[in-house]
C-alpha cells in the first residue's frame, strides 16, 4: 500500500469518526428535546439523556462539558429556527418596503412553530423557569433577535427617521406578542383548532394595533 492510499484511508477513518461524533452529539440534543416536551430541563438527568442517545454516561463529556452546556447549545440551535422565521419575514419586508400585515407575520411564524414544535416548546418552557444559565441564554438570544428585527425595520422608508431606541422598542413589542402567541398556541393544543383560531385572531388584532401605532408615531430627538 503506497503513501497516498494510507493517507486516504486515514482521512476516511478520521472523517468517519467525525461523522459518528456529530451523529452522537445530535442524538443527545434530539433526546433532550424529546424529554423536555413534557418536563422542565432541570428535571432531566444526564443518565437519561445518555441512555436515549445510546451511549454510556461517561461518554456524554466527549460532547458537552455539562448538562448546562448542552442546554445552552439547545437554546442556540432552537433560536436558529426563530432566525429562519426572521429571514423569511425579512424577504417579506424587502418586497413590501412597508410594514408587514399582521396576517403575513402570523402566517410565517405559525408555519415555523408547527414545523419545529419541540424547539419552540423548549424555548417557551425554559424562558421564565428552570436553570438560570438557560434563562440567561434565552434572554440574550431574544435580545439579539429583537436587535436584528430593529435593523430590518430601520430600512423601511416610513421608519427612516426613527431612533435606534424607538426601533428596538417596537421590535421588542413585536417579539413579545409573537412569543406570547406561540406559548398560548402550544398550551392550548389540547383544546383544538377553535382555541388556536381565537389565539390567532387576538394576536392579529394586537399586531394591527402596534403597526397602526408605528405608522402614526412621530420620532423626536427629545424622547
Amino acid at each position: 500500500m503506497d503513501a497516498r492510499s494510507v493517507n486516504a484511508r486515514a482521512g476516511g477513518e478520521a472523517e468517519s469518526r467525525a461523522d459518528r461524533k456529530n451523529r452522537t452529539r445530535q442524538a443527545l440534543l434530539d433526546t433532550t428535546l424529546d424529554l423536555v416536551s413534557e418536563r422542565s430541563f432541570g428535571s432531566i438527568s444526564l443518565r437519561e439523556v445518555a441512555r436515549g442517545a445510546g451511549i454510556v454516561p461517561t461518554a456524554f463529556y466527549r460532547h458537552f462539558a455539562s448538562m448546562e452546556d448542552l442546554g445552552v447549545t439547545l437554546v442556540e440551535d432552537s433560536m436558529r429556527v426563530l432566525r429562519r422565521t426572521l429571514r423569511e419575514g425579512r424577504r417579506d419586508l424587502a418586497a413590501r418596503q412597508a410594514l408587514p400585515t399582521a396576517k403575513s407575520s402570523l402566517d410565517i411564524l405559525l408555519r415555523h412553530v408547527h414545523d419545529n414544535e419541540p424547539a419552540f416548546r423548549f424555548l417557551i418552557r425554559e424562558q421564565h423557569g428552570g436553570l438560570a444559565e438557560i434563562r440567561r441564554a434565552i434572554d440574550t438570544e431574544l435580545r439579539l433577535f429583537a436587535k436584528e428585527l430593529a435593523i430590518d425595520l430601520s430600512r423601511l422608508p416610513d421608519l427612516a427617521e426613527w431612533s435606534a431606541d424607538d426601533l428596538e422598542l417596537a421590535a421588542e413589542l413585536i417579539v413579545t406578542i409573537m412569543l406570547t402567541a406561540v406559548a398560548d398556541i402550544l398550551d392550548g393544543e389540547h383544546r383544538g383548532r377553535g382555541a388556536e383560531s381565537a389565539i390567532i385572531d387576538r394576536t392579529q388584532r394586537q399586531l394591527v394595533i402596534v403597526f397602526l401605532g408605528m405608522a402614526q408615531w412621530e420620532p423626536s430627538a427629545d424622547r
